[in-house]
């Protein structure tokens, strides 16, 4: 989940630098089939896909769904949104999972996991309102971030339904039927978007975007989510995300994009104590 943290901010910073180059759907209908090749290939090189697999096949349908719409809202919100500022509304998914995990798998959220979300959730708000408390008692939140949030509730859901549809499959087998069905779902919605994309007078950085996304941002994290999300509580699982915002910012100095405002870091130093508490529970 730490290698998921970091892999993950990396497809704010790029993404963002993307977003208004080619539509969300054209985008992800490619990265998720290059991706759902990719798992496959591993998955039948380190032991086949078994028939037995495909049993229940309504299970992965759900699931790619949800994958695939958070993935198609995040980058509809990163048309507007400042990668640091999507990252820190990445950073609710904990406490909404939390919330999933209970009505779904009857997961118990405990005094102190709950404490350490509500401080979590609280950084969160401070970098989303950008440490403007006349914005947060206005709740303005800028467009991006709102679409953003819709993706985010998905994937809290996403989580705890992991371990609730999983069979014991093995994580790369049901990480290929996941892929294979968000593959699916954008591509019966945004075939159109794929066909109308002048593919071959794209930006390079579209391309450099592609790539990390669907190598590391969908193939990898999806593979590393699925196999924590059967070996930890849903809230524990998506505390790392409370990294994400701190990865972004120094993706964004590598890339020469600067810092955000000094008051932001006080949102940020909330994210890190409130996975300290939930990692110093885990322990």
């Amino acid at each position: 989940m730490l290698t998921f943290s970091c892999l993950v901010a990396g497809s704010f910073s790029l993404g963002s630098m993307a977003a208004n180059e080619i539509t969300p759907l054209a985008l992800n209908g490619v990265r998720f089939v290059a991706a759902t090749i990719f798992v496959g290939i591993m998955a039948m090189a380190t032991g086949g896909i078994p028939r037995e697999a495909t049993r229940q096949p309504w299970r992965y349908l759900i699931l790619g769904g949800i994958f695939a719409l958070y993935f198609v809202m995040m980058f509809v919100g990163l048309k507007t949104a400042e990668p640091v500022s999507a990252s820190a509304v990445f950073t609710l998914t904990p406490l909404l999972a939390a919330g999933f995990g209970y009505l779904i798998m009857r997961q118990i959220t405990t005094r102190r996991i709950a404490m350490a979300l509500a401080i979590g959730a609280a950084g969160a708000l401070w970098v989303i309102f950008r440490a403007d408390i006349h914005a947060l008692l206005a709740f303005h939140v800028g467009r991006g971030e709102a679409l953003y949030f819709i993706g985010v509730v998905a994937h809290a859901i996403y989580t705890p339904l992991v371990p609730r549809l999983h069979r014991g499959e093995r994580t790369l087998v049901f990480t290929f039927f996941v892929l294979a069905s968000a593959s699916l779902v954008i591509l019966l919605f945004g075939w159109k978007d794929v066909l109308a994309t002048d593919w071959a007078h794209l930006p390079a950085i579209v391309w450099i975007a592609l790539g990390y996304i669907t190598v590391f941002a969908t193939t990898t994290t999806a593979t590393l989510l699925a196999y924590a999300s059967v070996r930890l509580a849903a809230a524990k699982v998506m505390a790392y995300t409370y990294l994400v915002p701190s990865w972004v910012i120094i993706w964004e100095i590598a890339l020469g994009h600067g810092t955000p405002p000094a008051l932001v870091f006080g949102g940020i130093g909330l994210t890190i104590l409130a996975l300290y508490l939930l990692l110093e529970h885990e322990g």
